[in-house]
């Protein structure tokens, strides 16, 4: 599976919106400076048709030491982002199964 980065989303926002890459990626450092603020100040942050961020909680358990398997460790609760996809973005990709099968069946 190909992986996109930072870099290409970058350069492929700047070729499309004719504009430098400099300024590319302050524009797109700034949506993840906003997208994390909102997060970090226990807001959620909704992208129509994309998805819906959300701060919450994850219960703390007893975890266990691989070295000393007999030992519990107790794991606090902890602030933790969710992601629940929206409904456009969940039928797009429902429809690469096959995509995705092909590449599986190539390996």
């Amino acid at each position: 599976m190909a992986n996109v980065t930072k870099k290409e989303i970058i350069q492929e926002v700047s070729n499309r919106m004719g504009v430098t890459q400099t300024h590319s990626s302050e524009m797109f450092h700034l949506v993840l400076d906003i997208i994390t603020r909102e997060l970090a100040d226990a807001n959620s942050v909704v992208i129509r048709d994309f998805g819906t961020f959300e701060t919450k909680i994850a219960k703390g358990r007893p975890g266990r030491n691989p070295k000393d398997p007999t030992k519990t460790i107790p794991i606090p609760d902890r602030a933790v982002v969710k992601f629940q996809v929206g409904k456009a973005l969940k039928e797009k990709v429902a429809r690469t199964l096959p995509q995705i099968e092909a590449r599986q069946a190539g390996l």
